[in-house]
């Protein structure tokens, strides 16, 4: 069985401008997803999936392959699944085909060894078609998230038929985080979606699932490595 890990990183990013190659405690931010990737013994290749020059860059710098992707594929409207599939092709083509696709995004620096490892052996174990990863939600919309309504009133955003009076009791929900995604290759060509599938997920502390997307969460990112003294 053949795996490869993709990060895909696009240059124009606008809540924080040039995000991917910022320096995160002294290091690109792209380096964290490259070099955790480098630590596992069990990716063919590490390729980078970008359209900045300066990305792909840094990315060969830290021993990453490159794939230059075309413009239609990495703007704000572009969807990332476009992106998985030509990412795909170019690698089937110019290094043989390949079984399992896990992409670790750039934007989630703080994922460790066993996250990676957990959602591949989720996958293989399930049967199913992807593995995601979780995190604990922090509001609930049976409880503390509403909704407007014409009149211009508030009411809860799902109405439940229990009474909740604390938010322990609602229904447990997690947010999707950006940690890892494992998935099947021939998933990815015959779907249009994660959830045109058979989904499965690994649970990550909120620690560790850390996005980045403006510099609030570059700024909490940094200030949680500095504290655990990660190392990358």
């Amino acid at each position: 069985m053949t795996i490869n890990a993709f990060i895909f990183a696009r240059g124009g990013s606008k809540g924080l401008p040039r995000k991917n190659i910022k320096l995160l405690d002294g290091k690109p931010l792209i380096s964290y997803s490259i070099n955790v990737a480098k630590s596992l013994n069990i990716f063919s290749n590490i390729f980078v999936s970008t359209d900045c020059d300066e990305i792909a860059s840094v990315s060969r710098e830290y021993g990453a392959n490159v794939i230059m992707r075309p413009e239609d594929l990495a703007t704000d409207s572009s969807p990332e699944w476009l992106s998985w599939r030509h990412a795909i092709s170019y690698v089937a083509s110019e290094y043989g085909k390949f079984d399992k696709f896990v992409s670790l995004p750039a934007t989630s620096p703080l994922r460790n060894k066993q996250d990676i490892n957990r959602a591949i052996k989720k996958l293989e174990e399930s049967n199913s078609d992807i593995c995601i990863s979780v995190t604990p939600a922090s509001r609930s919309p049976y409880f503390n998230m509403v909704k407007l309504t014409n009149s211009g009133t508030c009411s809860i955003a799902i109405e439940s038929e229990l009474d909740l009076y604390r938010r322990q009791d609602a229904p447990k929900l997690f947010d999707i985080t950006t940690v890892v995604y494992a998935t099947k290759v021939d998933f990815i060509l015959n779907k249009k979606s994660i959830f045109d599938g058979n989904v499965v997920a690994i649970e990550v502390p909120k620690e560790r699932a850390v996005d980045i997307d403006d510099i609030y969460d570059f700024i909490y990112a940094e200030s949680l490595i500095k504290g655990l003294n990660y190392e990358s």
